[in-house]
């Protein structure tokens, strides 16, 4: 077998996981795919007989040039428009070959909103170690840092995401149930059923990247929320659509206005409520999506 073919197939096998952690680190599929470009070059130019485990050595390249893209990233971030969302990764079916990449890690649009307040190196230790179940040792390795140091940065970082996560997990089917709910009274103008199936204190939060319509601030109150969908209704009637599809492994929606693309919609409920919802408008982060029903 030619070496090369051998050397991509074995790349190939493992790109799945690399894309995962690449994803969770940068929260793009483009920074995600041009690092494992960068990680497919240098995998390559290195001699891989004197490799004693090519996974580790690929995660550990994927991840220290996650890092150092998300720095040069969050400065970028600093002077985007409004809030930063991630880019939504979306199955229009309940399970593709292609998107069934590590789902059963959490990948929900609302952790990748609080890694966001973490450090690059703090983001790393917490996923390699909370949610791809490395053991510290490992991250030690794959970081460059002492056991101790690895192990307060997860502690750190795993306070910090158990503060704003939700304590309770819903299952998928009635996570969808409440979002069909949702969706039919949206879709009809049922401003009352919207309401009713909003948190008293659902927050929204909005990112347009200066490019549509946002909101500046995060918005809260099931009153006013149930409002802006009811506003929706009444200047576009017929010509709102919602379809429910997979984001980020979890139930949502896209809101389509006159059959093209205008957000996509992730949710956090409690099993009764919508406590949580992020809705990404930013065309950029929509392109991967199909643009008309």
């Amino acid at each position: 077998m030619n070496p090369a073919q051998t050397d991509n197939d074995l790349f190939a096998r493992h790109r799945p996981r690399l894309f995962a952690i690449a994803y969770r680190m940068l929260g793009t599929r483009a920074d995600a795919e041009d690092v494992l470009q960068d990680a497919w070059l240098r995998w390559h130019q290195t001699d891989q007989a004197t490799l004693q485990s090519a996974e580790a050595w690929l995660v550990t390249i994927v991840t220290r040039l996650a890092i150092d893209r998300l720095r040069a990233a969050k400065s970028e971030r600093e002077s985007y428009v409004g809030w930063w969302l991630p880019e939504p990764l979306v199955e229009l079916d309940e399970r593709t070959p292609e998107t069934a990449v590590e789902l059963a890690s959490d990948l929900s649009v609302a952790l990748m909103w609080v890694l966001e307040r973490l450090s690059p190196e703090e983001r790393a230790a917490y996923l390699l170690r909370q949610v791809f179940d490395h053991d510290y040792d490992e991250v030690a390795t794959l970081l460059g840092k002492s056991e101790a140091a690895c192990r307060q940065m997860v502690h750190r970082a795993t306070e910090r995401v158990q503060q704003a996560q939700p304590r309770f997990t819903v299952p998928l089917d009635a996570h969808r149930r409440i979002l069909e709910k949702f969706m039919l009274a949206a879709q009809s103008g049922q401003r009352d059923a919207v309401k009713a199936l909003l948190d008293e204190n659902v927050a929204l939060v909005g990112d347009g990247g200066g490019k549509a319509g946002a909101f500046a601030d995060v918005k809260h109150g099931a009153d006013r929320i149930a409002n802006l969908f009811w506003a929706a209704f009444l200047k576009y009637a017929d010509d709102v659509v919602y379809q429910l599809v997979q984001i980020n492994g979890e139930p949502g929606l896209l809101r389509y206005v006159c059959g093209k693309l205008d957000t996509a919609l992730a949710f956090v409920v409690d099993g009764e409520h919508i406590t949580e919802i992020y809705a990404v408008r930013n065309p950029d982060k929509l392109a991967g999506i199909p643009h008309r029903i």
